[in-house]
């Protein structure tokens, strides 16, 4: 094993242990990002409520690579973008807009992940947006939104607009910029964004062969999705299914996210 941890002093007895759970969840979903090449440099995030408030959540250390995050180093801030607690990490501007804007309008979003890989990208690119071509499609399309592309997200001005264009959805296309999932846990925005990048991926390497492409009914995308969903919530959900797996292969990788 290689530990890839910066050195950070633990925060684990300066907070309860519902945050301390929380932080090791988010910093999981860091490294899973990382392992799983969806990151982007340091220049995409993940957020995640802090439990049992409204207007604090946690943030990616700016300028710390997805494969060294730990539980202590993510950054505690507010709605305004200010530190709730000491840190010696800056945050990213258009991390603190895209996801303040949304966790201030809906409570069911309690994390927020946001990627630029080169399958979604490429995705967002296209005027038609995710095409109706695949199963792993059937798992996103029934709750997906488009945001047009206004510049880096940097203005605060942007925030209603990105967030009317989420609306009550799970999943976001940022047009000619990226992907956006939210769930009420680490783990449902994780799986929504694996299936959101696999249908982009899918979607891209279909086109590339240049034959006629086969869309699935509309009718039968939607009978395959709730199909699909009463399974699942009958096992308590995809992320209370897959989650536990996820984290025991960061284990075997590199346990050093818990620290």
């Amino acid at each position: 094993m290689t530990e890839t941890a910066l050195e950070i002093p633990s925060l684990k007895d300066q907070v309860s242990p519902e945050e301390w759970a929380a932080r090791v969840d988010l910093a999981a979903a860091y490294r899973l990002v990382a392992l799983y090449g969806w990151e982007d440099l340091i220049f995409t995030h993940i957020t995640l409520r802090v439990p049992g408030t409204e207007d604090q959540f946690l943030i990616n250390p700016y300028g710390v690579f997805f494969d060294e995050i730990t539980a202590s180093s993510l950054v505690k801030i507010d709605l305004h973008g200010n530190k709730v607690q000491d840190s010696p990490f800056p945050v990213n501007p258009a991390g603190f807009v895209i996801h303040s804007a949304i966790h201030a309008a809906r409570h069911d979003a309690r994390c927020v992940l946001h990627t630029h890989t080169v399958n979604g990208v490429a995705v967002s690119t296209q005027r038609a947006g995710l095409l109706p071509i695949s199963q792993h499609s059937l798992f996103v399309l029934t709750s997906l939104g488009y945001h047009d592309f206004e510049g880096p997200a940097l203005n605060d001005d942007e925030k209603p607009r990105l967030v009317n264009d989420l609306g009550d959805k799970t999943s976001l296309i940022l047009r000619n910029h990226g992907l956006l999932t939210v769930g009420e846990t680490v783990a449902d925005a994780f799986i929504r964004m694996y299936y959101l990048e696999a249908a982009s991926a899918i979607q891209v390497r279909a086109q590339s062969g240049g034959g006629e492409l086969i869309p699935v009914p509309k009718e039968v995308l939607e009978a395959g999705y709730a199909a699909a969903e009463a399974a699942q919530r009958r096992r308590g959900g995809q992320g209370a299914l897959v989650w536990p797996g996820l984290l025991r292969r960061l284990e075997r990788n590199d346990p050093s996210y818990r620290s």
